[in-house]
């Protein structure tokens, strides 16, 4: 039996069972997450263009039973850090609804979430793209919610200067809505598509938005039908006093950066409560925090095979990715010198406070914080055996600071194999994490409830 949930629609609360698993994503960035990756010797230097690689790399996270595959996406290059990006391999990749639309082909099970702008798009687009590839995947599709912390993106999209941090999630609240309701357009039931009488739809069962806002106008109905799992995954990666509002009116997944245990039980618990807030059941929305590992059949092979990929960074690489991360140009900092206490800038707020954090809790240096970040862009760093990392994943999870992780290999597709070979087997042992698929659909795998149809339970409630 569905269980219905709608954003707004009151449900009791439902936290963590015992016997619960954890939820798994795969965050695939090009040649890996590590910054210098590309340079590691057996990692394909233009995998960010290359959809044989990408099919092998899903294949792999598929073959470990995750969740999801993860895509972030920018719209634009950072002009003012040409020299940084000439010497990485962040400049060059594909669109992801377009890759996601062939991985959908050569895939069967696992999720399929890429980044789209409520900055830079429109909202009826959006709506139509993410529900065609919806039905394409047979209902593995979700949204990464975004708002564009890279300014340089407004130069693409015909705008002098950025939208202002406030601004952006103002439109992003609208924006939401607007694609929540265009995917309402249709009752589950509304297309009959019935020969014999030659009725191919009910038209009772379809409906106008007539949306008029402060931001945008959109009459609807969508041109898409209503998708195999309701609707596609949400996903939502702000920390900020914003994103985690908007989160928790929302979102179904949160992607967040969490360095450490503390702040990560004290991050959980703030949204979690933010969710009963709003009305909704906490077990409606899973919280995720980035996870970066290294896995070795010792440690010391843990070891090496970092230490490899550290040596490889070029410096003006490591500034570069500090300095569009903080959202400020840090070269003029001595980089042997603390990281400064920057105010908060227009970019991402969430990200520049992690940033601040670790580099104040740990008293590093520039050089030091960008050596830390390079392959974990602020997120949590384990290196170990498959048991090092399964401990501290189990403790997370138990001491819930999250309800899984977003896996974020360091080159790939060695990276991920690693972890789908050594950890995964280790999660299992533990019932930490499934052995097969429980369905087909993403909303399935993440055990998020059936998003109820607002007219059709409105028309259901009347009738009560």
């Amino acid at each position: 039996m569905r269980r219905l949930h709608s954003c707004g629609i009151t449900q009791g609360s439902d936290m963590r069972k015992a016997g619960a698993q954890m939820k798994l994503g795969a965050f695939l960035t090009a040649t890996g997450q590590h910054i210098a990756a590309w340079r590691h010797r057996e990692v394909k230097a233009d995998g960010g263009v290359n959809l044989k690689e990408y099919v092998e790399i899903v294949r792999i996270a598929e073959r470990g039973k995750f969740d999801m595959m993860f895509l972030a996406d920018n719209a634009g290059i950072w002009d003012r850090e040409l020299e940084s990006d000439g010497r990485s391999s962040r400049a060059a990749y594909f669109e992801p609804i377009t890759l996601l639309s062939a991985l959908a082909a050569v895939t069967e099970r696992i999720g399929l979430v890429a980044t789209a702008t409520t900055t830079f798009n429109e909202p009826y687009n959006v709506a139509r793209k993410y529900a065609s590839l919806d039905h394409l995947s047979g209902g593995r599709a979700g949204w990464n919610l975004v708002t564009s912390a890279n300014e340089a993106e407004a130069y693409n999209f015909g705008f002098d200067v950025h939208l202002a941090h406030a601004d952006r999630y103002a439109r992003a609240r609208e924006f939401a809505e607007i694609v929540l309701g265009l995917w309402d357009s249709w009752e589950d039931d509304a297309f009959l598509r019935d020969k014999e009488s030659g009725r191919f739809f009910d038209p009772a069962k379809l409906h106008m938005l007539d949306h008029k806002g402060e931001r945008f106008s959109v009459r609807g109905p969508l041109n898409v039908p209503r998708t195999p799992q309701g609707r596609p995954i949400l996903v939502q990666a702000g920390s900020s006093e914003a994103g985690m509002d908007l989160a928790a009116w929302c979102a179904d997944v949160v992607f967040t950066a969490q360095p450490a245990l503390a702040d990560g039980v004290a991050f959980y618990k703030e949204l979690k409560t933010r969710v009963a807030r709003a009305g909704r059941s906490p077990d409606d929305l899973k919280i995720m925090p980035g996870l970066s590992p290294v896995v070795g059949r010792t440690r010391e092979e843990a070891q090496a095979k970092f230490q490899e990929l550290q040596e490889l960074i070029d410096p003006v690489v490591g500034l570069g990715l500090l300095s569009s991360m903080a959202g400020y140009d840090l070269s003029g900092y001595p980089v042997d010198g603390p990281f400064p206490d920057l105010p908060d800038s227009n970019t991402g707020k969430g990200r520049l406070k992690v940033l601040k954090d670790t580099a104040h809790r740990e008293n590093l240096t520039i050089r030091q914080l960008y050596m830390r970040i390079a392959g974990t862009r602020g997120h949590n760093l384990v290196i170990g055996t498959a048991a090092d990392i399964a401990d501290q994943m189990e403790e997370w999870f138990t001491s819930e600071a999250a309800d899984g992780f977003n896996i974020m290999p360091q080159a790939l597709p060695a990276s991920l194999s690693d972890f789908v070979e050594l950890v995964i087997p280790e999660l299992q042992r533990r019932g930490l994490f499934r052995t097969e698929y429980e369905g087909r659909t993403l909303r399935e795998h993440l055990g998020l409830s059936w998003p109820a149809n607002r007219y059709a339970a409105a028309r259901a409630a009347a009738a009560e």
